[in-house]
């Protein structure tokens, strides 16, 4: 869901740049740069009606995704190093709850055997 609305949203972006750049403004935008009328004949005598539709219809989903988008990101979950903290914290937890039978397991065994062997150097 997440990606589905990421990917939305570029497209939502970069329609809506375009769509203000076609608007003629002050300097004409974008629509100077392909022909003074092109905008009109693409669409009709409605030009600047439409336009400002599609620029409007344009924002609310801008709005509409950068607000979601905030949302999920936030229910989504903490960065990495939390992450790692909180993994951590669990570790620690779990390895306080387990009885302690006196004898080191495998792993244990293998890293302590490790430490404690005299360096060759």
């Amino acid at each position: 869901m997440y990606i589905f609305l990421m990917v939305i949203h570029v497209f939502v972006c970069l329609f809506l740049i375009f769509v203000i750049l076609l608007q003629a403004g002050r300097g004409s935008g974008m629509s100077d740069m392909m022909g003074a009328a092109q905008p009109q004949s693409l669409f009709g005598t409605q030009t600047n009606v439409f336009m400002t539709r599609i620029t409007e219809i344009c924002a609310v989903l801008f709005i509409v995704t950068s607000l979601s988008l905030g949302i999920l990101t936030t229910q989504r979950g903490k960065s990495l190093v939390e992450r790692g903290r909180a993994l951590r914290d669990l570790k620690h937890t779990v390895a306080a709850a387990l009885p302690e039978t006196g004898e080191p397991t495998a792993a244990a065994s293998g890293a302590t055997q490790e430490s404690t062997a005299p360096s060759a150097s």
